[in-house]
Parts: C-alpha cells; structure tokens; sequence
C-alpha cells in the first residue's frame, strides 16, 4: 500500500484538476491588479496609474506610451501636435516593411515611433518630442528622424527649450543606410539650435540604445535619465565578445552612467515636473538655481 503512495495512476482524475463553472465568476478581470517585475509585489493597476506607473513598493518605473507621458508632463491642454499626419514609405523595398509599419499603427494608434509638439510646463512653453516603444520599438527611421529635426527647428523658430524623452531600439534596419543618417541631420539641427542659444534637455528611458543613445539622446545641455532606465549602444554580449572582458551587473544602467560621469541626474517620474521647471525657470532672465 504504501508504495501505492508513490505510483502515478493516470486513469485516476485529482479532484482538484477542473474549476467549476460557477467558481470562474469570481476570478479577477485582466487588467485590475498589476505585479511588478522588480519586487514581484501585486497592486492595483489604478493605483499604480495614479502614481504615473511608478511601483507603489519599489519605486520600479513601468514604461509610459507617448500619450501618458503628455497627460502627466504637460500643463492640462495645453499640448498641440505638430507632423501628426507624416508617414513612413519604403524607400528599400523591404519585404513585408509596410504591412509591419500598418500593424503598428493599428496597435499603437501612432503614425510614427515619436510624437512631437508645442506645450507648456507650470506655464513655460516648450517644443517637445516623445519616442514611443510601442511602435517598432521606437527605432528612428527617415520620418522619426525628420520629425525631430522639424521639432527642433519650430524651437529654434519659437525661441523655447526643445525637450525630448528617449525610448529606442535604435536605427531601423528596413530603412537602412537612410535611417543611420538620421544622427547626422537631427545632430547638425542641435548644433544650430545651441549656436543659436537654444535650451535642450534630453530624458532618457528604459530603452535608450543604438544609433538614438549615440546622436541626440546624449547631446543635451542637460541629459537627465529616468531610475534603472538601459541606455547604451550595442548589446551587452556583443561588447563582452568584442572586449574580451565580463561587463559588471549594473551596465548600461542609469546609475553606472551617472557615476561614470554621463549624466547630469537621474530623476524620478514622481519628481520629474518640479525638477525640469526649476531648470527652465533658471535660463529665464533672472532665473536662479534653487535646485
């Protein structure tokens, strides 16, 4: 008998296998509680959303589309898009581009991996431009490239701060050579911005890579990146096989680039409104840092 104890029967059913029908109404709806990947502690999603997608217990920062970013960054209202309506084509003929390029927008309801406009902050005007993962994982092509630049020269136009937040995996590979160029001109449109006295802050996120991480995303006045955000250029691995050395745990984190000197500071979302006023407020005439 006792060895029975310890043999699998598989024509006998636990009693425990099925739920019963009338048990499912009490099941949790998708989308009411949300676990947090860092401390794998579970709240209430609305909860979490009223704390701008910051864990509740850790302090973890969840991704924000462009959308939420506005709402919680931007005076109520005041926001006006600009390039709403430009499309990417496909200038290589890559296989199956535009299809990927109409999925994305269906899912993301973006036309592009950035958006871009006029708004204001505690009521200083500002020219912004927001990356968003959720549309080909915010890679740069000609349009998202062309979309930054004509930002940063409305700025430059308007005499206001450009600011922008980084979400990116890069370069777009479908686009090529054509997408890589995009460093060069939304670099050069900095460079006339700055010669021309011109404000930019650039807010880096959990994703900032590539080509994006290697031109504008680090060329700031001030580059600010938000806690625990991965920013960086190749891969982890690819740098390992490259350098022939094992990488420490924390790179390409936020806080390794703050401590080796390539940010400015790192700022939470909760803090995010109040800090980037203070900066603002101090390049007006008479402004003073009271960081």
């Amino acid at each position: 008998m006792l060895k029975d104890l310890f043999t699998k029967n598989p024509t006998k059913k636990k009693k425990y296998a099925t739920i019963p029908p009338e048990a499912a109404k009490y099941d949790v709806p998708e989308g009411i509680m949300t676990k947090c990947p860092s401390c794998k502690k579970i709240m209430y999603t609305k909860e979490l959303n009223k704390n701008l997608k910051v864990c509740l217990h850790c302090s973890y920062h969840f991704p924000m589309n462009s959308r939420e970013r506005i709402d919680s960054f931007l005076d109520e209202g005041s926001f006006e898009e600009l390039n709403e309506n430009m499309l990417s084509q496909n200038p290589l003929n890559f296989p199956g581009y535009l299809e990927k390029l109409e999925k994305d927008r269906q899912k993301s309801k973006l036309n592009e991996a950035v958006v871009t406009g006029i708004g204001t902050i505690n009521g200083n005007k500002i020219v912004l431009a927001i990356m968003d993962s959720s549309f080909r994982m915010g890679s740069m092509g000609s349009v998202v490239g062309e979309k930054i630049t004509l930002a940063i020269e409305k700025a430059d136009e308007l005499s206001v701060p450009f600011i922008i937040f980084t979400a990116s995996g890069g370069a777009r590979m479908q686009e090529g050579a054509l997408s890589l160029m995009q460093m060069a001109k939304t670099s050069v449109a900095l460079k006339k911005f700055s010669e021309h006295g011109g404000l930019y802050i650039s807010i880096m996120t959990y994703p900032t890579t590539g080509g994006v991480s290697a031109s504008f995303a680090s060329l700031g006045d001030y580059n600010f990146a938000e806690p625990g955000a991965l920013i960086g250029f190749a891969g982890r691995r690819v740098i390992e096989q490259s350098i022939g050395e094992k990488l420490p745990e924390d790179f390409q984190t936020s806080e390794f680039l703050l401590k080796h000197g390539q940010l400015d500071a790192i700022i939470s979302r909760l803090d995010l409104v109040d800090k980037i006023t203070t900066v603002l407020e101090i390049h007006q005439p008479g402004g003073e840092l009271t960081w």
